[in-house]
C-alpha cells in the first residue's frame, strides 16, 4: 500500500525502496503462498523499472518475466486515416471496425502475438498527438524505445507477396525520414510483405543477420551494412550521416530534422511550427559545439537565415563529403624531408603553436565563431559572356592562394561608384583539429565501423591507422601540419558586414583552393576567430 501511494504521487525513488523493502521481507518465507507472492513482487518491479529506464536490481532475471515484459515496435510508411490514441483507448482492437490503418493495427497486434509478445508499440496511437508534453518526450524518447525492443516489425505496405531482392530498396518505406532510426536502432528486425508474409521469404530469428536483406540495404541507403547491423548513436561521422537523411522526406518539413535526434544522441525542444531552417539550424548548432566537428560545413546550396554557413535544407548534404587524399606514407616523408630544408623551423613551429592554442568552432546567439586560416582577396573580376546565364564566373586572386575560378549565382561587387572603399573578402580554410597529427583518443572500433566503405560484411578491413606514417618528433609533426595545409582544400568565401562580422556567400557551389607554395609559411599565418551571422 505505501508503495502504490508513493508511485501514485510520483515520488518514484521512495516507491522503489518501498518494494525493495518488501521482497527482502518475502525472500526467505517458508510459506508457499508468501513466496508465490514474491514471485508476483518481482513481475512488477521489472515492468515498473522497465518504464521508468532504471536499473534492475534482481539478478538472476526469469526468462519468461523478461519475455513477459518485452515488447515489440510497428516500423510503417503512414498512410491515410491512420488510428489514433482516441480510436483504441479502452478498446479491444480485434473487435474494432477494419477501417483504415486499423487492419494494419489488428495484424502488427496478432503478429506480435504469434511471436509470443504481450506488448506491441504503434506510433500512431501510442502517442497521444494532442499532449504537448508527452509528444516532445516521445519524440526525443523514440530512438531509445526502438533500441530497447525485443523485436521491431517492418511492414512493407507496397511489396507484394513472393517480391523479388530489390523490393525492399523501392518500397515507399525506404523514403521516409522516421524509419532511418527505426531500422537503426533496434538489435533485432524482421521486415513482412503487404501479405504479412516475412521478406524473400526470410524465416531466420533476426533480418539483421542477413547478409541478403543488409547489403539491399546498404545499396540503397548508402550506409555500410556493418553500421546498419551494429549502429551506435553520437557525434561520430556527422556529414555522412547527415548525407543519409538528405534524401528522405517526411509529411512534416520540421521533422526531417527531429527524426534525427536520436541518431546524434541529442535532447532538443521539439517546435512544431517552426520552419525547417530554424529547426535544422537548432540541430546543426548543437552538434557542432558539442563535437567540433567541422565537416557540417561542407556543403553546397542556399544559406539558411539562422546562419549563412549552415545550409537552408537538409538536401545541400547530398553530395558525398569532400576528404583531402591521403598522401602515401613515402610521399608524406620526402615532402617533410625536402621542407626541412627550405623553410624556417621557427616559422613551422609558431604556426603549429598557432593552430594548437585555437579553441573549437562554437555557437553564440545564432553566430558562429569559426576557428580559421584566412587568405584577403585581393581581386574580383567577373568573366562576361554573350550568353545570359544563371551563374556567373569570377576570377579570384588572393594572397597566397594560387588563382581560382568561383562560379556562382551571387553577385559579386567589390568596387563600386556608391561604395568607393572596396568590400572585404576572404577565402577561409575551417581549421581542422586532425591537421595537427595528434593521436585520436576516441573508440577505435566504432571509428572503424562507421567510417569503413562498403564492403562484404565477412571482408577484413585495415584501421585507418594502419596508413599513417609512424610516431612523429614536435618538428616532424610541425612540417607534417604544412604538408596537409600545403594539399587543395575546401574554401569558404566570406563577405565582411557591416561592423566585423561576415557572412559566407557563393556556398552554391564547391570552391576548391590551394596554396601557392608549400614553403611560403607567412602565407598561412593569418590564423583569425572569424564571427559569422
Amino acid at each position: 500500500m505505501k508503495h502504490e501511494a508513493l508511485h501514485t504521487a510520483q515520488r518514484y525513488d521512495e516507491a522503489i525502496e518501498a518494494l525493495d523493502i518488501m521482497l527482502s521481507k518475502l525472500d526467505d518465507s517458508p510459506d508457499t503462498q508468501t513466496r508465490e507472492l514474491r514471485r508476483n513482487t518481482e513481475y512488477k518491479e521489472l515492468l515498473y523499472v522497465s518504464m521508468m529506464h532504471a536499473p534492475l536490481h534482481m539478478e538472476p532475471i526469469d526468462e519468461a518475466v523478461a519475455k513477459y515484459f518485452s515488447w515489440a515496435m510497428l516500423s510503417h510508411r503512414w498512410e491515410s486515416k491512420e488510428p489514433s490514441l482516441r480510436d483504441v483507448q479502452g478498446r479491444i482492437v480485434y473487435e474494432l471496425e477494419e477501417v483504415g490503418g486499423i487492419e494494419k493495427l489488428r495484424k502488427f497486434c496478432q503478429k506480435a502475438r504469434d511471436l509470443g509478445y504481450r506488448w506491441a508499440w504503434s506510433d500512431t496511437c501510442c502517442i497521444d498527438q494532442n499532449n504537448n508534453v508527452e509528444l516532445q518526450r516521445s519524440v526525443n524518447s523514440m530512438f531509445v524505445w526502438y533500441r530497447q525492443s525485443a523485436l521491431t516489425i517492418v511492414y512493407l505496405s507496397d511489396v507484394p507477396p513472393s517480391a523479388k531482392w530489390g523490393a525492399l530498396a523501392n518500397s515507399d518505406w525506404n523514403t521516409r525520414g522516421w524509419t532511418v532510426q527505426e531500422f537503426l536502432a533496434p538489435r533485432v528486425i524482421l521486415f513482412y510483405c503487404a501479405d504479412w508474409a516475412l521478406y524473400l521469404n526470410d524465416r531466420s530469428p533476426n533480418h539483421k543477420k542477413s547478409d541478403t536483406i543488409m547489403w539491399e540495404l546498404e545499396d540503397s541507403t548508402g550506409i555500410n551494412a556493418r553500421t546498419l547491423v551494429a549502429f551506435r548513436p553520437g557525434m561520430r561521422n556527422l556529414r555522412e550521416k547527415l548525407k543519409w537523411a538528405s534524401t528522405r522526406v517526411t509529411t512534416l518539413q520540421e521533422d526531417i530534422v527531429y527524426s534525427l535526434f536520436g541518431i546524434f544522441g541529442v535532447h532538443l525542444p521539439v517546435i512544431y511550427g517552426e520552419t525547417k531552417q530554424n529547426a535544422l539550424g537548432r540541430l546543426l548548432q548543437e552538434i557542432v559545439g558539442r563535437s567540433g566537428d567541422i565537416t557540417v560545413l561542407d556543403w553546397t546550396g542556399k544559406s539558411s537565415d539562422f546562419n549563412s554557413c549552415l545550409p537552408a535544407d537538409i538536401t545541400s548534404y547530398k553530395a558525398s563529403p569532400y576528404t583531402l587524399p591521403s598522401l602515401p606514407t613515402d610521399e608524406t616523408r620526402s615532402s617533410i624531408s625536402k621542407l626541412r630544408n627550405t623553410v624556417a623551423v621557427e616559422l613551422v613551429s609558431k604556426l603549429y603553436t598557432l593552430l594548437d592554442s585555437l579553441s573549437g568552432p562554437r555557437f553564440t546567439n545564432y553566430r558562429l565563431q569559426l576557428p580559421c586560416i584566412a587568405f584577403p582577396v585581393t581581386k574580383v573580376r567577373r568573366r562576361h559572356s554573350q550568353q545570359e546565364e544563371e551563374c556567373f564566373t569570377y576570377d579570384i586572386k588572393a594572397d597566397g592562394l594560387q588563382d581560382l575560378l568561383i562560379t556562382t549565382e551571387d553577385t559579386l561587387t567589390q568596387f563600386s561608384p556608391v561604395q568607393p572603399t572596396p568590400q572585404t573578402f576572404l577565402l577561409v580554410r575551417p581549421w581542422d583539429r586532425h591537421d595537427l597529427g595528434l593521436p585520436d583518443f576516441s573508440d577505435d572500433a566504432q571509428s572503424i565501423l562507421e567510417s569503413t566503405p562498403p564492403s562484404p560484411l565477412n571482408s577484413p578491413y585495415k584501421s585507418p591507422r594502419e596508413n599513417e606514417p609512424d610516431e612523429m618528433d614536435a618538428q616532424s609533426r610541425a612540417l607534417g601540419l604544412i604538408v596537409r595545409l600545403g594539399q587543395s582544400f575546401g574554401a569558404l568565401l566570406v563577405a565582411q558586414q557591416h561592423g566585423r562580422e561576415y557572412k559566407r556567400i557563393a556556398s552554391d557551389h564547391r570552391i576548391m583552393a590551394c596554396v601557392k607554395d608549400m614553403a611560403s609559411i607567412e602565407n598561412m599565418m593569418d590564423v583569425r576567430m572569424l564571427e559569422i551571422l
